[in-house]
């Protein structure tokens, strides 16, 4: 009998370190002995002893369940999303919805370089113009049904048409009607308004991004590639001085640190469904500035979180004397150039290794600033002008810009022309960049042959700029 309580007893005791070393492993998933130890037995050095080397079954065990934590808690892969080199038009939904104008539309996107072409899915008067499955569209009622979507996606797919859903963001006429509690408002309590007497929803208001996030999503699900978010900014008109905000939702953020921060989230929001997002921004806030602060877009900050960045650099909107151009809107070519010169700069000083950048995609002019003291009128040379001063400034996309959805089909090349061109474009900054690799591995010139190579450069370059 005493034998056989001896052997009870170190049963007992067995089983009990054994189940002490169960959780014991479990425990060590949190520590990083054994990970470093499995993982990186190349670092360990030529002394170490054979017990060290030498890993136990439980030590084994260990390494095992802690890759499988790690595989189990890695987040999936994001959707898969294929760029496209845009060259594009705007349309309304109104126009889009209108069978007759939205096929001779496509005749003539058949015809051109033309692949892309821009929606209001949320358009100036804040109105969602198709039904999509969304709860606070729902709640709100917002939907004003322009078009049918699945009708304008199968017509633009069929012909492999790029497509770009508008959301027009904070300036909202409709939605602060229905919840007040969202928009602007003034001391009074009332809700402010702009000059043309719109009503403007409050960018802190977490609420509104997710409602922006949820329009955003339905236009990817209704099959829309690409997301472009217009008016990301506060107003700058009459009164917007006197708008008040409540502690709690500024946070002591800026207005462009919000702006910045709501980028950020939707972009995020974006990634994970797999949609590209584009944000329409003031040609003027390039380079930073009193105009930057006041509508609250930072150019480089911005571009961190964006797919695209799309400055609305129409020459009509720069003052006379911008750009050392006595009337901007006289001189396309220069005025472009000079602004994409710019964005190069800024963009340029935000850049840190490794770090993305949006692509620049700017917004052209397709219409005649008559309103103006010193204008031209705008034609296909106008819109030529302006496409050769993206591409001089080394940039490859571009879209027009007409409120009336007329344009200047004449101005654009064929599908083929405009493959032959961005072919020779490519083959041409190939040939430059090999050019500046070479000067870079040359022996510094002696202070002649380095005045003599001076000159020649100048003219080189002057010759290539009055070229285009």
């Amino acid at each position: 009998m005493k034998k056989l309580g001896i052997c009870l007893l170190c049963l007992c005791l067995c089983l009990v370190m054994l189940s002490g070393c169960q959780r014991y492993e479990r425990l060590e998933v949190t520590a990083p002995s054994p990970v470093v130890v499995s993982r990186n037995s190349d670092e360990a050095g030529s002394g170490e002893t054979a017990d060290a080397a030498e890993e136990t079954d439980g030590q084994t065990e260990t390494s095992a369940i802690v890759q499988l934590t790690t595989e189990a808690e890695t987040e999936p892969p994001l959707p898969e999303r294929v760029p496209v080199k845009v060259k594009g038009v705007y349309l309304t939904a109104y126009v889009a919805g209108t069978t007759s104008m939205f096929d001779e539309i496509i005749s003539h996107i058949d015809e051109t370089e033309i692949n892309t072409v821009v929606i209001d899915v949320k358009n100036d008067e804040g109105r969602v113009t198709f039904a999509m499955d969304s709860p606070i569209v729902s709640e709100v009622g917002s939907v004003q049904k322009l078009m049918d979507v699945e009708s304008v996606m199968a017509k633009l797919k069929s012909r492999g048409i790029y497509t770009i859903a508008r959301i027009v963001a904070f300036r909202d006429p409709y939605l602060p009607e229905q919840r007040p509690d969202l928009g602007l408002h003034l001391a009074d309590g009332s809700l402010y308004r702009d000059n043309k007497g719109l009503a403007w929803v409050n960018p802190y208001k977490r609420e509104v991004w997710d409602y922006l996030v949820e329009v955003a999503v339905e236009a990817h699900r209704a099959g829309f590639d690409e997301v472009q978010f217009d008016y990301i900014r506060f107003s700058t008109e009459k009164g917007i001085n006197n708008v008040v905000y409540d502690d709690a939702d500024t946070q002591g953020m800026s207005k462009k640190e919000i702006i910045t921060e709501f980028v950020e989230y939707v972009y995020g929001k974006c990634l994970q469904e797999g949609v590209f997002m584009a944000a329409d921004v003031f040609g003027a806030i390039i380079g930073g500035g009193i105009d930057s602060d006041n509508v609250g877009q930072s150019y480089g900050d911005m571009s961190a979180s964006l797919d695209y960045i799309c400055p609305m650099i129409y020459p009509s909107h720069y003052a006379d004397g911008n750009f050392g151009i006595e009337h901007p809107d006289t001189q396309p070519y220069d005025t472009i150039l000079a602004a994409l010169q710019g964005s190069k700069a800024d963009l340029r000083s935000y850049a840190r290794n490794g770090e993305h950048q949006a692509v620049v995609r700017p917004w052209l002019q397709d219409f005649t600033a008559s309103y103006l003291a010193n204008y031209i009128d705008y034609g296909p040379e106008q819109i030529r002008a302006q496409i050769q001063a993206v591409y001089d400034a080394g940039y490859d996309e571009w879209m027009l810009w007409s409120a009336a959805c007329r344009y200047h089909w004449d101005g654009l090349r064929t599908p083929e022309e405009g493959e032959a061109e961005m072919r020779e474009l490519e083959a041409k900054r190939a040939s430059q960049a090999a050019a500046a690799a070479v000067t870079e591995t040359l022996p510094a010139a002696t202070e002649t042959e380095s005045g003599s190579g001076a000159a020649a450069g100048g003219q080189e370059s002057g010759s290539a700029v009055s070229g285009s």
